[in-house]
């Protein structure tokens, strides 16, 4: 409507010049007189509006008519983005502030990994410099493997923990979240001394357990001995002694365990690089089972015949321990699966049992040392508590994952899935 209003204006004022020209015998005249005006008005509008954009700071041109509400309209998206940009470059040093106070390291990544900003407690962590390291790219200026083959594998849904040489040596953990247009956040925090608890916690364990093993090995002997021949002794010693050589049996196979989990947490990060026939294990599986369960054999559904890099005794504790479970808590009687296939980009090992099944408020914790869901059900079984955990740690060590599904009453799978390695 506005338009039209202008052009109808326009168009009068073009008309009377015409009128006041054929007034005079000129009507030719009076119109391109009268057509030049508004032209020259026009020009003088747009000029005194080009002049005002060019230096927005300025008051708004004294403009008339349309150009007065394209002026209007202009001035009020200009202070409304104006607002905008204010909030939001508060925002911005606000979280600035908000990350530069952290203790924590913290590093903002251009897409492309050039550094775009990081705070002061990063800056002896990594070895950057602010502002001189701006707009260098990080893994330029840290130069360690496992830094830069985690940034550039895109995939941080887990931490990194990394060494960092020099001296005094010191461990960091690297957490990565993508935002915006393919930016990257960078929180770095210096976990030392927690590395030095768990390999203080870990060399604890592995030297205590392997320093027990002597005496009980003695202990067992000598009860082995003494049950050989039990005519001569009273009844209640006869099972006091047979309790005895069945706790034994069981801190042994506990102390084995720790050994063994102790040994493939020390070998996480070694290479694995023997190629394992999953199919030829799973058989070898299969017979051990047979001669444990003769009536109830362990199935096998093997559909892919791939080699894998990896660690055939980590990888035959793993599964055995995922089959072992499966007997004892599927139910007795009842089938239990294994199968080994390809899924996408991954090879997928799972165990399947048949039984009552586990409340999904355990799940989440079934992996760690000796969590029990069932005491009562635990102790009957013979179980260390360490089962799930040795799987956990062998899924890790080959760069996989080990997940849980189960429903009530329709029994569980467990599944250790493998990532394609070259």
């Amino acid at each position: 409507m506005k338009w039209f209003t202008a052009v109808a204006r326009v168009l009068l004022f073009i008309a009377a010049g015409t009128l006041v020209g054929l007034v005079f015998g000129h009507a030719l005249v009076g119109t391109i007189l009268a057509t030049s005006a508004v032209v020259l008005y026009w020009l003088q509008q747009m000029w005194l509006v080009e002049h005002w954009l060019r230096d927005s700071s300025q008051a708004p041109p004294n403009v008339h008519g349309l150009w007065a509400e394209l002026v209007g309209h202009i001035y009020r998206q200009e202070r409304n983005a104006s607002a905008t940009i204010s909030q939001l470059q508060s925002t911005v040093d606000y979280l600035l502030q908000s990350f530069a106070a952290m203790r924590d390291g913290v590093v903002i990544l251009e897409d492309g990994g050039a550094i775009r900003w990081c705070n002061d407690a990063v800056q002896p962590l990594l070895g950057l410099r602010y502002p001189e390291d701006t707009g260098q790219a990080i893994t330029n200026l840290v130069r360690v493997p496992e830094f830069k083959q985690y940034l550039q594998a895109g995939d941080y849904t887990t931490p990194l923990v990394f060494e960092r040489g020099g001296e005094p040596k010191t461990h960091l953990m690297l957490v990565a979240t993508r935002f915006a247009e393919g930016d990257i956040l960078l929180f770095v925090r210096n976990v030392t001394d927690r590395v030095q608890n768990e390999n203080m916690r870990r060399d604890f364990v592995g030297n205590v357990s392997h320093e027990l093993r002597t005496p009980l090995t003695v202990i067992t002997g000598y009860l082995g001995t003494m049950l050989a021949d039990t005519s001569g002794l009273p009844p209640p010693y006869v099972r006091a002694l047979e309790q005895m050589d069945g706790q034994a049996s069981r801190m042994e196979n506990l102390l084995k365990d720790l050994l063994w989990l102790t040994r493939i947490e020390t070998t996480e990060r070694d290479a694995k690089d023997e190629q394992v026939d999953m199919g030829a294990l799973l058989a070898e599986l299969q017979d051990e089972m047979g001669n444990l369960h003769p009536d109830n054999p362990l199935q096998l559904q093997v559909e892919c015949q791939e080699r894998i890099p990896g660690d055939y005794r980590e990888l035959y504790s793993a599964v055995s321990n995922l089959v072992i479970n499966a007997y004892k808590y599927g139910g007795q009687g009842k089938p239990v699966i294994a199968s080994w296939r390809k899924q996408g980009e991954d090879y997928h090992l799972a165990v399947r049992d048949h039984g009552r099944g586990i409340d999904p408020v355990h799940i989440p914790r079934l992996t760690e040392r000796f969590y029990r869901v069932d005491d009562s059900r635990s102790s009957m079984t013979g179980g260390t508590g360490l089962g799930l955990a040795i799987v956990k740690h062998v899924a890790m060590a080959h760069g996989g994952r080990l997940n849980i599904e189960s429903r009530a009453g329709q029994g569980s799978t467990f599944t250790i899935i493998l990532p394609q390695r070259t």
